[in-house]
């Protein structure tokens, strides 16, 4: 085998493409999500649905995501990080086509499952495949570059359900939009299928089943033929050092870095995000906007949340993790309680659209993409896959939970009349302070070191009986 010389633009040049490659798995997990919320309004009146079922058609998908991340570990792990990517983007356009068709809601909800199924594996195999192809001093930036593929999915369905909907009447929007809406997934689905092709298979993923001449190959193409021997030593000094790492799944290091994969997981949901992605034209809609303007001002949301990601993209690796954390959670927290002393004191929709696009700034400066950055670094090769799936799975499951109570807790006559709609932000306050709580107390620095430094830091601070030898 001899490893074929190439500038550092060629290399650098390759290493963004594989991983917009990937990226555009996070694209459809945002498109897929976000496309109810231009099209539940009219979901809702077309199948005659009650607060709870509303709720049920908007989180159904989310039970798949669960069901997703749960199949997306063991696969991934087993058959490869692309096995995975390709599973999801063929999951999204059979569901695309399933939920532009039904003629109940049944029907309707089996495909939006189906979706989550595609969707559930997209959140874990895309930001996981990104990080096992980049080098770390730009591993922060690409792992981010998903998460901006992810609002620009929203932001391009935010776009096209305006534009569907102004296609009809009233009656139209109510028998048909919807339905044009769902279908739209057809194409990016198709794209990034399309586009697998073109990426390899990632080289740590190689490397555990023993393909080392192959994953050289890759890591050669990525960084230069001194960056892949490096990486290749110091993934056999982590190997030689942890044999049964896969076996161990829950030794005391280990079960540290689940509890703080799951917590940082479920804290980016249960800090309300979901709600404005989900429920923002229907939000607005109850603040006195038209369809028309609710749809807008959730396109005005959308491009907040895209510009302000770039600018994620752009610190990430300078100022870190850390940080961006915990600026971005008290600034979330604080527009958060603005949108409830609104709310309790009744205000237009004009002034609620300020704290709203505020909060989604500060989410999408952070916690947004910091948080899939952090749980791709953390975990030890041996068990990323599976490590990654459990924080993916407890982050759906309590995206579920938040998208399926919002509803109940804003139309709660008891709740209604005691805080006036006020209640769900200030309960999403308050997990604000929490998430701030966590990220002081255990969330590990991780800017500018590779995956192997990270994983050997974390054994030799935490739970290492004997020192990691050849480090």
């Amino acid at each position: 085998m001899s490893l074929q010389p190439q500038s550092a633009i060629e290399r650098s040049s390759y290493a963004g493409r594989i991983c917009l490659i990937a990226a555009v798995g996070g694209l459809l997990f945002g498109y897929d999500t976000a496309v109810i919320n231009g099209s539940i309004g009219f979901l809702q009146a077309h199948f005659s649905l009650s607060a709870a079922m509303t709720g049920w058609a908007a989180s159904s998908a989310l039970l798949g995501c669960v069901l997703g991340v749960a199949l997306a570990g063991p696969s991934s792990d087993r058959w490869g990080r692309k096995f995975a990517l390709v599973a999801s983007g063929v999951l999204f356009l059979v569901s695309s086509i399933g939920t532009a068709l039904p003629s109940t809601l049944l029907q309707f909800i089996l495909f939006r499952i189906l979706a989550g199924v595609g969707v559930g594996i997209a959140s874990m195999a895309s930001p996981m495949y990104i990080a096992e192809v980049a080098p770390a001093d730009i591993r922060g930036r690409l792992v981010s570059v998903n998460q901006l593929a992810i609002v620009t999915g929203m932001l391009l369905i935010y776009f096209v359900n305006y534009f569907v909907a102004r296609q009809g009447d009233a009656m139209w929007r109510v028998e048909t939009s919807w339905r044009w809406m769902f279908a739209s997934g057809i194409v990016p689905s198709g794209i990034f299928l399309g586009l697998l092709f073109f990426a390899p298979e990632s080289p740590r993923w190689l490397l555990q089943r023993g393909k080392s001449e192959e994953a050289l190959l890759i890591l050669d193409r990525i960084g230069g033929g001194e960056f892949a021997k490096n990486e290749l030593q110091e993934f056999r000094i982590v190997a030689d050092n942890a044999p049964a790492q896969a076996s161990r799944m829950f030794t005391r290091s280990h079960v540290r870095l689940l509890a703080l994969g799951l917590a940082l997981a479920v804290l980016q949901q249960i800090t309300g995000i979901n709600v404005f992605l989900y429920f923002g034209t229907e939000i607005f809609k109850k603040l006195g906007s038209s369809v028309d303007t609710a749809l807008l001002e959730t396109v005005a949301v959308g491009a907040v949340n895209l510009v302000f990601t770039v600018v994620a993209i752009g610190t990430v690796d300078r100022i870190g993790r850390r940080p961006l954390m915990i600026l971005g959670a008290a600034g979330m927290g604080l527009c958060l309680a603005a949108m409830g002393l609104m709310a309790e004191v009744g205000t237009s929709s004009a002034w609620a659209l300020a704290p709203v696009l505020g909060y989604i700034a500060f989410f999408a400066l952070s916690v947004g993409p910091v948080t899939w950055v952090i749980l791709s670094e953390i975990f030890p090769t041996a068990i990323r896959g599976r490590g990654l799936a459990l924080a993916s799975f407890g982050l759906w499951v309590a995206n579920f939970i938040v998208s399926q109570t919002f509803p109940i807790m804003d139309e709660n006559g008891f709740l209604v009349a005691h805080f006036h709609h006020a209640f769900p932000f200030l309960v999403f306050s308050l997990m604000c302070g929490v998430l701030i709580l966590v990220t002081v107390k255990w969330v590990p620095e991780t800017k500018g070191k590779s995956l192997e430094d990270i994983e050997i830091t974390w054994a030799l601070r935490h739970s290492s009986p004997e020192p990691i030898q050849g480090k």
